[in-house]
């Protein structure tokens, strides 16, 4: 049977081989709406775009070095170390048929995601387009496991304002989940926010195409989805992880930035306003 236990060791022989490149950080917490921001400036950011750049057409989520399998999650899934981990125990959940990253999440990503939540209390996230921050042609879930910073006073900075807290400014949709959901469940409430949001299924010879771009956040006790307009706040890509209160700079230059204008506001920048939602609909 799958067991995220075996991740350490997966993650030790990437190391020692090079297939997975070593997290440098620098951690700063700033507080803005009621949300302490966990703000990392990340080496790594800059030789991702490096590689990305290099490599638009290939596949390599699918195509990927074998030092960075971990398992197989299911006939439709399996497991991949992220090559530029966000976090430690940064794992992909990887789709096996190849489908573009624009078509809608299914019942079975869905079983992929419960599978490791039941076994790890973490956060799934997905990037719905490059609109959201994805970087692969390969559609992919991800999943880091909890806190998302050990030196910050909530597990997800951004659950403060989720549910009852500060009113978040842009387009959202948020819902709590039932405990032990089945995966039909959870893709049932999925398309719901979805529709709350404004976004459709496209129906194509493909499957089921997203009629625009969006974050996906799971929680075992909680899902959201932020439709996305734009990819990054001026030179500061902004993904899923985001919106969970978790951003990431390439430099103190950009660090600054984002205390000058304030992680929120971050945020607004990137996702679609709540006028421009409504008027759209």
């Amino acid at each position: 049977m799958f067991s995220l236990s075996i991740v350490p060791e997966a993650t030790q022989r990437a190391l020692a081989s090079s297939a997975l490149q070593p997290i440098e950080t620098q951690t700063t917490l700033l507080d803005d709406d009621d949300v302490r921001f966990v703000v990392r400036a990340v080496s790594s950011l800059a030789r991702k775009d490096k590689v990305r750049h290099a490599a638009v057409a290939t596949d390599p989520v699918g195509d990927y070095d074998p030092d960075l399998f971990v398992a197989d999650l299911a006939p439709s899934h399996y497991i991949l170390l992220n090559k530029f981990p966000l976090l430690g125990g940064h794992v992909l959940l990887v789709s096996r048929r190849f489908e573009r990253r624009e078509l809608l999440l299914t019942v079975e990503d869905f079983a992929a995601l419960i599978t490791c939540l039941s076994q790890v209390d973490g956060l799934g996230f997905y990037n719905g387009g490059a609109e959201a921050g994805a970087s692969q042609l390969r559609k992919h879930l991800q999943l880091v496991p909890l806190p998302l910073a050990r030196d910050s006073p909530d597990e997800v900075p951004m659950e403060r304002v989720l549910d009852g807290g500060a009113r978040l400014t842009f387009m959202h949709a948020f819902a709590l989940v039932a405990p032990q959901p089945t995966a039909i469940v959870l893709h049932a409430l999925y398309r719901e926010l979805l529709h709350r949001c404004g976004i459709f299924s496209v129906a194509t010879a493909e499957g089921e195409l997203q009629s625009a771009p969006y974050n996906l956040l799971v929680r075992r006790s909680w899902m959201l989805v932020v439709p996305r307009w734009r990819a990054c706040f001026e030179s500061i890509p902004v993904n899923a992880l985001g919106f969970a209160g978790s951003l990431f700079v390439r430099s103190q230059k950009e660090l600054e930035r984002v205390r000058a204008v304030g992680p929120m506001q971050v945020l607004r920048a990137v996702a679609m306003p709540q006028d421009r939602a409504r008027n759209d609909q």
